[in-house]
């Protein structure tokens, strides 16, 4: 197994974080793959496939943590291709929203 669940759509609330230069203020660090829930249940393959998938983009997935969950929201391909690389570790970029109930 690569991931801890594959899911379909955000069930955080919004952010606000759109551009790679919003996500640029989160510090990246390492996640292991099998904790990860994708919000995305199809990859394309041309962004698996590109040599440069990151060149005009953010070189880190984008990672929500909501509810002690970590949502892999931007960079499936970029897992993916670490999964293949048998790699167990992503660097990412992880934005850690609380839930209302955390206050």
């Amino acid at each position: 197994m690569i991931f801890k669940r594959v899911g379909d759509g955000r069930p955080y609330p919004e952010h606000g974080l759109v551009t790679a230069r919003d996500w640029s203020t989160v510090a990246p660090r390492q996640v292991r793959l099998i904790d990860l829930v994708t919000t995305k249940v199809t990859l394309n393959l041309d962004n698996l496939l590109a040599e440069d998938s990151t060149f005009y983009g953010d070189l880190f997935a984008h990672v929500v943590q909501y509810e002690g969950v970590m949502y892999l929201e931007d960079g499936l391909h970029r897992a993916v291709r670490a999964a293949l690389a048998q790699r167990a570790l992503l660097h990412a970029r992880v934005l850690v929203l609380d839930s209302p109930e955390q206050g």
